[in-house]
């Protein structure tokens, strides 16, 4: 029996352990690793989830310490399962591994994928912050205006109890209360939930996926971090960000959905130099020529209109596209600037505790605020930190609706950003072909 560590980010990894290790019980998972994401180690992964093969829960631990994980348990073998990686940093990993003897390797995805009994359209991407949570929305409502019910799988985020976080659905603000939802669980869901749509999400995606089947016509799958799908697909769609030219081919598991898409979205082109949406183009052609390749952009509205201009504007972003993402801002300093902000400040000069400490493990970020919120203390911090800016005027750019998780004792602009395709085949009428073949086999 090959003894293995999984390297994850409360995500992939938890998936991984429930559908490829269960069923190949020769390989036996010692340890999982925590990155990206505070606040999740020190857990461990219910034993329960992992198969009958297993006594004791598996322990997480940080992913620093993998090297003395290795000697530890005299490991075999290396996983990694979690996603948003340049090709580089995969491969110091693999260094790592192969330099204490194990090997290095990756599930593969015809053995991680679930097969739904619905038609399964999944939304990818090729970098975090790319804008697939847009194309997801807008395909949402475009379904249930055919009269369609549609059931949104979103990637997963345990951050909490593990077992009390098995299976959830997502249909109202109290749903969000009762969950007791990060910041960043609530930037993925609460815009579902406030267009009327239900959001399945979970630790155990086979019952998550039962659960959404019962009540769906359709699923449409909502993958975070540039995850690979976890379900089989019948439509393949892959954002590609016009402002990142070159990450398409630079990061995993990005490249892998380049060449594995059936339609490449190249989005937010109506802000991208057009040699590179044409070099995009080009990569796409040469990785995946069978794509259909079509272009958008984000229209952004504030709500409500006119009260960030002439004001002294704090901006605040969705925190994973500003951090790990790599992005130094998002649609909130843009529709800062374009609503005519009198100052745009830099929250570094009064940023407090964790989030003083995100601009120091993130040099890229731009003079935006990201919106942390894993733990009390983060959230504390963030309030803290709001506080003691002097603005007078919150842009918030984060889907969470900050002002419902924190104190916020300033006006809050709120700013919203729609998917908008501008060139190519309607996407519409594509997710229509292949839906209707679908239901007519069922």
């Amino acid at each position: 029996m090959f003894r293995c560590i999984v390297l994850g980010a409360a995500g992939r990894d938890f998936h991984d352990v429930q559908t490829f290790f269960r069923d190949h019980p020769g390989f036996r998972v010692v340890a999982i690793t925590a990155a990206q994401i505070p606040y999740i180690d020190q857990r461990s992964f219910p034993k329960e989830l992992a198969g009958p093969s297993y006594e004791e829960d598996i322990p997480i631990a940080l992913e620093e310490e993998l090297p003395a994980l290795l000697l530890q348990h005299r490991a075999d073998w290396v996983f990694l399962a979690y996603s948003d990686l340049s090709h580089e940093a995969v491969m110091h990993k693999a260094s790592i591994a192969l330099a204490h003897g194990a090997g290095f390797a990756i599930a593969p995805p015809k053995m991680t994928q679930l097969k739904s009994v619905r038609p399964v359209v999944s939304v990818t991407a090729v970098r975090t912050g790319a804008g697939k949570s847009p194309v997801t929305q807008w395909l949402a409502a475009h379904l249930r205006a055919r009269s369609l019910r549609v059931g949104v799988l979103r990637h997963p985020m345990p951050y909490g109890d593990l077992r009390a976080q098995a299976v959830q659905r997502f249909a109202s603000e109290a749903d969000l209360e009762r969950h007791q939802c990060t910041i960043e669980e609530r930037e993925e869901y609460e815009p579902y939930v406030a267009a009327g749509h239900a959001i399945f999400a979970g630790v155990d995606y086979r019952s998550v996926l039962r659960a959404a089947e019962r009540e769906s016509d359709v699923i449409l799958w909502d993958g975070g971090n540039n995850d690979l799908s976890f379900l089989a697909s019948d439509l393949s769609i892959v954002v590609c960000d016009a402002l990142r030219p070159g990450h398409e081919v630079q990061f995993h598991p990005g490249e892998a959905n380049l060449r594995a898409a059936d339609v490449l979205v190249i989005n937010k082109v109506d802000d991208a130099r057009s040699t590179d949406v044409e070099a995009i183009m080009a990569r796409a052609s040469e990785c995946n020529p069978r794509a259909a390749v079509v272009t958008a952009g984000l229209d952004i509205d504030v709500d409500p209109p006119g009260i960030v201009k002439g004001r002294r504007a704090l901006v605040i972003e969705d925190g994973p596209t500003v951090t790990h993402g790599s992005m130094p801002h998002g649609a909130g300093l843009v529709a800062a600037r374009r609503e005519g902000a009198r100052e745009i400040l830099d929250p570094r000069a009064f940023a407090v505790g964790s989030i003083r400490a995100a601009y120091e493990r993130y040099p890229h970020m731009g003079p935006v605020l990201p919106a942390l919120g894993y733990s009390d203390e983060q959230r504390e911090d963030l309030r803290a930190t709001i506080a003691a800016s002097g603005a007078e005027v919150l842009v918030d750019g984060s889907p969470a609706r900050v002002d419902r998780v924190v104190a916020v004792e300033i006006p809050v602009a709120r700013v919203r950003y729609r998917f908008a395709q501008r060139s190519g085949e309607p996407l519409a009428e594509r997710v229509d072909r292949v839906i209707d073949a679908m239901l007519k086999r069922e």
